[in-house]
């Protein structure tokens, strides 16, 4: 170990140690009595409680206050927490050590290998989980055109280097197939995948089968489950920017892909619920919309002579309802919205992406002139095609009676078998503009 590491590990250690005590256990909540001045919301305290068979210990955060006490809740499960348990404050700002070694690991909210590969090693910059965005006036601009490989997204919602978007969809349409393809084939430096209270059945095989080795070696996934605690499924999203953010002020283009933004905002109504905050839109409390553009806004260009984060955050849309209070307020936040919808799943096109519904907020700019026009006619063939689609299909449409539905027929099941694309099927950006040309221009 360096001299300089030494300093900076002594530089870490408390001068005094300072604790408190459980004076309360009300469902999920913990109060705390004690050294309430030197708390605030977002301290940690470790509730130490001894048992016949040793110490067990269990991490609390505060979330708010009440009379004289501190109101936390766990990360865990309270069996065992008794009254008089003292609990030790630990940093005021939960930090974490992130380094380049992590690449190819699995880490949990806590930033803790579950992978069994071993220990992590620390870096030796601390990054708080909870930072803000770069100051709006010395953030850069968004990059060129990014090339993800998937033909949908590269000609009809183009993304560029450090925009934000999101994917909305219900559940079963198709969005976890979606990033992995995202994954295999996005030209960037480094990925960050974020699975937010996802199911435990699938994590090993969105690692192992969408991710596979060559995946996982530039990539770090951090994972908190269904079943975890709502502190833990929330930090598992700040994990994730936190993360990104690393590596982007060493000047790499990032990937980060959370799935879903939605489980965070369900986490944080849970906490704000159980810290007493009113319920307002369909249960979410204020600090949901209070803390979305905090964590979305994180994303994007950093500063002069930074990286940059592009970031997909996935929307689990209720009922297929577009409009909820989430998707509403993250549709408004973000750099555009990638549209999955259940009725083109359901015909057997994959990706399921609505082209006339989704919006990349970059476009046109990001597309090559030369390609616009093309762009622009393959889109007004779509639209024309969706409007008469029910006349078509009950057979009430005759051939001949309007030359631009005509056309749009014609063209129709090529451009539907353009916008499909095997899971393990990759197309360059020009490669993608170049067969809707061709598309376009052979059916003259």
């Amino acid at each position: 170990m360096t001299f300089y590491r030494l300093n900076r590990l002594i530089d870490d250690i408390n001068d005094v140690t300072l604790f408190g005590r459980v004076a309360g256990v009300r469902g999920l909540l913990v109060e705390i009595s004690g050294p309430l001045y030197e708390m605030n919301v977002g301290t940690r305290l470790l509730i130490e409680n001894s048992t016949r068979s040793g110490v067990s210990t269990v991490l609390c955060e505060v979330v708010g206050f009440e009379g004289d006490r501190a109101v936390c809740l766990p990360f865990s499960s309270l069996d065992g927490v008794r009254l008089g348990c003292p609990a030790r404050l630990l940093d005021r700002e939960a930090t974490i050590k992130p380094d380049a070694s992590w690449l190819g690991r699995v880490v949990n909210a806590l930033g803790e290998p579950i992978d069994g590969k071993g220990d992590l090693r620390n870096g030796d910059k601390g990054y708080p989980l909870r930072e803000n965005p770069p100051p709006a006036h010395r953030r850069g601009r968004v990059g060129d055109p990014l090339d993800v490989g998937v033909r949908a997204l590269n000609c009809f919602v183009t993304l560029c280097l450090g925009q934000r978007m999101g994917i909305f969809a219900g559940s079963g349409v198709g969005k976890s197939v979606l990033l992995s393809m995202l994954t295999k084939n996005a030209k960037v430096d480094i990925i960050i995948v974020g699975l937010v209270g996802e199911r435990g059945r699938e994590v090993k095989e969105f690692i192992e089968d969408d991710l596979g080795e060559e995946g996982l070696a530039r990539s770090i996934v951090v994972v908190a489950t269904s079943d975890e605690s709502a502190l833990m499924r929330r930090q598992a999203a700040f994990m994730t920017l936190t993360l990104a953010e690393f590596f982007r002020d060493q000047g790499k283009n990032v990937l980060c892909l959370m799935d879903s933004v939605t489980r965070f905002a369900q986490a944080q109504r849970e906490i704000g619920l159980a810290a007493g905050e009113p319920p307002t839109s369909r249960g979410y409390t204020p600090t949901v919309f209070t803390e979305l553009p905090k964590l979305l806004e994180r994303a994007g260009p950093g500063e002069e002579g930074q990286g940059s984060i592009t970031a997909l955050f996935t929307v689990l849309v209720e009922g297929d309802n577009h409009n909820e209070p989430v998707a509403d307020a993250v549709r408004g936040i973000l750099d555009g919205h990638i549209v999955m919808e259940r009725a083109i799943a359901e015909r057997g096109r994959y990706p399921a992406i609505n082209i006339l519904k989704s919006v990349s907020r970059t476009m046109p700019d990001c597309v090559p002139e030369n390609y616009r026009p093309i762009l622009k006619e393959a889109k007004k063939h779509l639209a024309t095609f969706n409007d008469m689609e029910e006349l078509i299909r009950l057979g009430a449409y005759r051939k001949g009676s309007t030359p631009d539905v005509d056309r749009a027929i014609e063209l129709n099941p090529d451009l539907e078998n353009f916008l499909s694309q095997g899971k393990n099927e990759t197309t360059l950006f020009t490669e993608s503009f170049q067969s809707l040309e061709g598309i376009l221009m052979n059916s003259v």
